[in-house]
């Protein structure tokens, strides 16, 4: 009994933690102390005269309602034939000492019992309802339905719309707005929204906010600032990822993520490739050697500085950047057709000329090389989970604006003052193995891009930034929604779309 009591204690802790958060454990014991009348269960509420009630069937002995809905009659769920009792068996103590458990023909009577308690609270009209599955094996209707003496009704496929009010609301205002339908059935649609609007509770509260005319979004025109975002008197200052984004991806998380500033604070990955990228550029700089001791010497100097889920995602994340590092070494000694690193981590910023448009372009290149007709080779480190395609690769926008770069005297320095042509540029996937043709798990995967042809880069850049300048952010969705942080208000997804319409 003694463990019974601790269990409760601890169940009823969890309701109170979860209905009204910490307030310390003293505050809890002197309002479980100051009880007349155990706690239930559920938190006891005030019964509103014009609302449902929704109870148990042990709750409602004594109770009567014009209408009943017994629902979920089930087999194994009613009659439920597993023994009752607490963990010690106390359901068993007798005044006459210890008696027998319950047969399961007793639970099976004590069932019925229950059912017909049930059933017999309604004055007017039952309705009980259960599932049936098509296999054999799932879920049955229960055996009392046949008790019942009434046919059952089948009834197949789903409902119009779901049964809240959130979807009866949503009927109600496309119905208001649909010029399809007639202007009586719009006009009584209009008056049972009122009606739903007007509801509040006793502190004035609306009940249903979303049904008065001011929450439909949707309704109003888009915003605009009355500042603009940026002064068409001076360049578009853009950079490569920015220009992949507005041009390729999705204008509106570009806007959001970038410009308001609204993405969630780094996350973890952002900090893996951070620590990679440092650690690359310190051996290409000669500040550290090209041992893979000593970078995981480096490596488990701020590895606990990054924040993760659970220790086995820190061991499996610092695996995994052990084996990029590894691979990194190797490309980093191996021949790459001649070329020679020429800077690391070169920051650069140009301004080009796009369309009608200034676009000024400033970034950092991973790595600059040079190939043996001395012209500038760019590399990009990765350490994303995913590889673009090949087809993607040859049209990279990131890798394609490092070469305009290139062409407007972005790494002139590094080449002595004298401006080099532009020889192609890569990708080096440092999570991802090559494939065996190319050198096999050990080494990383490339994917090159040929040196620039054509004015394929100049036409996104001016479809950049006049998105930018026109203010025009629409949503576009592809895989990258899988990641981004404002899926729940974009219009453009399903999870976002209660939003506007």
């Amino acid at each position: 009994r003694d463990l019974d009591a601790v269990c409760a204690l601890f169940a009823v802790a969890a309701r109170a933690e979860e209905r009204t958060g910490g307030r310390g454990a003293r505050n809890f014991l002197e309002e479980v102390e100051a009880q007349d009348i155990a706690a239930d269960t559920l938190a006891g509420r005030a019964v509103r005269p014009d609302a449902v009630r929704l109870m148990t069937a042990h709750r409602s002995k004594g109770l009567e309602w014009r209408l009943v809905v017994v629902a979920g009659v089930q087999e194994g769920l009613w009659p439920d034939l597993r023994r009752r009792g607490s963990l010690l068996e106390a359901d068993r103590i007798g005044r006459d000492g210890l008696a027998e458990p319950l047969t399961p023909g007793a639970l099976l009577a004590e069932e019925r019992r229950l059912f017909y308690v049930a059933a017999t609270r309604a004055r007017e009209r039952l309705v009980v309802t259960a599932v049936k599955a098509p296999a054999d094996d799932g879920d049955q209707p229960s055996r009392f339905l046949t008790e019942l003496g009434v046919e059952p009704k089948a009834v197949a496929g789903r409902p119009r719309r779901p049964l809240s009010v959130a979807a009866l609301v949503a009927e109600l205002r496309s119905t208001t707005v649909d010029p399809r339908v007639s202007e009586a059935l719009r006009e009584a649609a209009a008056r049972r929204l009122a009606r739903l609007a007007a509801l509040s509770d006793d502190d004035g509260r609306p009940l249903v906010p979303s049904a008065h005319p001011y929450r439909w979004w949707g309704m109003y025109e888009p915003t605009r600032s009355k500042v603009p975002l940026r002064d068409r008197d001076k360049p578009v200052v853009l950079s490569g990822s920015a220009l992949d984004q507005l041009a390729n991806t999705c204008a509106l998380q570009w806007f959001l993520g970038r410009e308001v500033k609204a993405e969630a604070p780094a996350s973890t990955a952002q900090g893996f490739g951070n620590v990679v990228h440092v650690l690359a550029d310190e051996v290409a700089s000669g500040h550290t050697p090209a041992d893979l001791d000593v970078l995981m010497e480096r490596l488990d100097s701020v590895w606990d500085a990054l924040a993760f889920d659970a220790p086995w995602k820190s061991v499996q994340e610092k695996e995994n950047a052990r084996v990029a590092l590894e691979r990194f070494l190797q490309w980093h000694v191996m021949d790459r057709d001649g070329r020679t690193p020429v800077a690391s981590e070169h920051r650069f910023d140009v301004t080009l000329e796009a369309g009608d448009y200034e676009v000024r372009v400033r970034g950092s290149m991973d790595r600059v090389e040079r190939d043996t007709d001395g012209r500038a080779y760019v590399v990009d480190f990765k350490t994303g989970k995913q590889a673009p395609s090949a087809a993607d690769v040859a049209r990279h926008p990131q890798l394609a604006v490092y070469q305009l770069a290139v062409r407007e005297g972005a790494v002139d320095t590094a080449f002595e003052g004298v401006r080099p042509a532009s020889g192609g540029a890569e990708l080096v996937q440092l999570r991802q193995g090559a494939a065996k043709k190319n050198g096999g798990e050990a080494l990383p995967k490339v994917q090159a891009q040929d040196a620039l042809e054509g004015e394929w880069v100049g036409e996104l850049l001016a479809t950049a930034a006049g998105k930018v300048l026109d203010e025009r952010f629409v949503p576009t969705t592809g895989q990258h929604c899988t990641h981004c942080a404002f899926r729940s208000s974009c219009s453009a997804r399903p999870e976002g779309g209660h939003v506007v319409e």
